[in-house]
């Protein structure tokens, strides 16, 4: 079998667990399963990454997002209840239809728009686009400079995001738990 086949058959299966989780996540009632076809389209993308050699990618889509993000969903929506069925004819905020309808086809313009310009721009790429030359030379230097990025230039932003997701997390508990009403409190005062 040659190669370039089997990258084919790769790029082919990954994409087509992509899609499928893609549209599982969209098309499932159950708001647990919607969250295992994310995670299916998670593991796709991380096989594509590895299909593109790019494995710390691969490494950080499958520990990061399909483990760490994905389980916080689940836990959310565990915790609040959410798979429980609801009622999807009563409409809580009557405009929220055509405002999305309206918001959908802003993305679209805008992601047409962008596919458009970067197709302009990509036969127009010089040498004086600001690559560095060592990072061809040196595949790792790429991962030292992400690391040189988030933990020295950037780390009170990424120490910010993880006390988001903590205080998110409290937040959820607070707002779930079950507080004793004042006549149940006073039941219990007078024994």
């Amino acid at each position: 079998m040659n190669a370039t086949f089997l990258e084919y058959v790769v790029f082919f299966v990954a994409s087509l667990m992509m899609l499928g989780g893609a549209i599982g996540v969209v098309t499932l009632k159950n708001p647990v399963h919607s969250a295992l076809g994310l995670v299916l389209t998670l593991f796709g993308v991380a096989v594509q990454f590895v299909a593109q050699e790019a494995h710390f990618l691969a490494a950080v889509q499958v520990i990061v997002y399909a483990g760490a993000i994905v389980v916080l969903f689940l836990f959310v929506i565990m915790l609040l209840g959410v798979d429980r069925t609801v009622d999807l004819s009563v409409e809580p905020i009557k405009i929220q239809r055509p405002l999305a309808a309206v918001m959908a086809l802003g993305l679209v313009g805008l992601i047409t728009a962008a596919v458009l310009q970067a197709g302009d721009a990509i036969g127009s790429l010089n040498p004086g686009t600001g690559i560095d030359l060592a990072t061809v030379e040196d595949p790792d230097s790429n991962i030292q400079q992400l690391a040189q990025n988030l933990y020295n230039d950037h780390v009170l932003a990424f120490e910010l995001t993880s006390v988001l997701l903590i205080v998110a997390v409290a937040g959820t508990v607070l707002m779930t738990r079950k507080w004793p009403r004042q006549s149940e409190q006073r039941g219990e005062a007078d024994r």
